[in-house]
């Protein structure tokens, strides 16, 4: 079995991470999973939250506010709408970030209030999450 395994971590306007990892816990739309060298082939959509990358150096955070993540025994990506380190997150990058989710929800089609509802809700908790209050 392999001890580590490729992680890669791309927004639309940089590479974000590219290490080699131990684990991958990813905020999985349908709740957290980790992600281990040998992994079941897996896709799925990311919700607002922390990523957290285990290396054998020691961790890093990271917050991811949607996208998708693909999972396979060598390694795994994730195609973030938006994502930073943690300690590069600002009080205003999460206030932006929690306006942009009430302005959708707010103009959602009543089939979608309660999809947007949760994103909102997640958005506010990974500010939470990583020590930031929501303002908005």
């Amino acid at each position: 079995m392999a001890d580590t395994m490729q992680f890669d971590l791309v927004a639309p306007e940089r590479r974000v991470a590219s290490v080699r990892a131990t684990q991958v816990v990813i905020p999985g739309n349908e709740g957290d999973l980790t992600a281990m060298p040998e992994h079941a082939p897996l896709i799925t959509t990311l919700r607002p939250g922390v990523l957290e990358v285990f290396t054998e150096t020691g961790a890093q955070k990271y917050i991811v506010t949607g996208g998708f993540a693909e999972i396979n025994a060598d390694g795994a990506t994730v195609l973030a709408e938006r994502s930073h380190p943690v300690e590069d997150v600002t009080q205003e990058m999460i206030n932006e970030m929690v306006a942009e989710a009430r302005a959708a929800h707010e103009q959602a089609h009543p089939d979608v209030v309660d999809a947007s509802a949760k994103i909102l809700a997640d958005m506010v908790a990974m500010g939470s999450h990583i020590g930031f209050e929501s303002q908005v």
